[in-house]
């Protein structure tokens, strides 16, 4: 299945972003995902195997999406590297800034998350950071049991912007609900993002 192709002129290259990091590095590494995946289904097709995206539970492939983003920024961008630190915090940090590049919690430097909704994206927790989000569309994989047509991977949107903890609030839960507890973007954080866009589907 043929996969959405990016186009500079989608971009903006007014967007803001730190540590050297430039509109041009973030379409280069987005490019990458979509090789990879493409890549990916096609040789999952000749073995009669459904899509990754189909395959998967919807919040493990919006962590694969981050996951790759924050290592391939780094393979265009030498002056930011992905935290070394398991679970550290952000995922991205200045290189050098830190021994062995290792950050366990910071507020210096980018913060990187997949997501399929376009609005209300969630943390762990409500903190001061550089946040940028790719907001993408795929197949699910209840979609065959809903009569839904298969669709290609695509980006819908990547924004970014520094959050500050006002930006946050927590999602509450009920007493019985075992749902961990969320930190979701606040409409300020929202417009923040949203005025430092990066790419914007057609």
């Amino acid at each position: 299945m043929p996969l959405a192709v990016l186009d500079k002129k989608h971009f903006n290259q007014k967007a803001q972003l730190p540590f050297g990091v430039n509109v041009t590095h973030i379409m280069q590494a987005m490019d990458e995902f979509l090789d990879f995946v493409g890549f990916l289904n096609d040789q999952l097709e000749t073995r009669e195997i459904k899509p990754l995206e189909t395959m998967l539970m919807p919040a493990n492939f919006s962590s694969i999406v981050g996951e790759f983003m924050s290592s391939t920024i780094p393979k265009f961008c030498p002056s930011i590297v992905k935290n070394a630190y398991h679970n550290g915090h952000p995922d991205l940090v200045p290189a050098g800034m830190f021994p062995k590049n290792m950050c366990q919690h910071g507020i210096e430097g980018i913060e990187i998350k997949g997501s399929r909704y376009l609005s209300g994206w969630q943390g762990h927790n409500a903190e001061k950071c550089f946040l940028m989000v790719f907001c993408y569309e795929s197949g699910r994989p209840t979609d065959e049991a809903k009569g839904i047509a298969p669709k290609p991977f695509r980006f819908l949107k990547v924004c970014a912007a520094q959050l500050e903890e006002s930006d946050w609030q927590f999602a509450g839960r009920s007493e019985t609900s075992r749902r961990t507890i969320t930190a979701t973007v606040r409409p300020s954080g929202y417009a923040k993002m949203m005025s430092n866009w990066i790419y914007q589907a057609p």
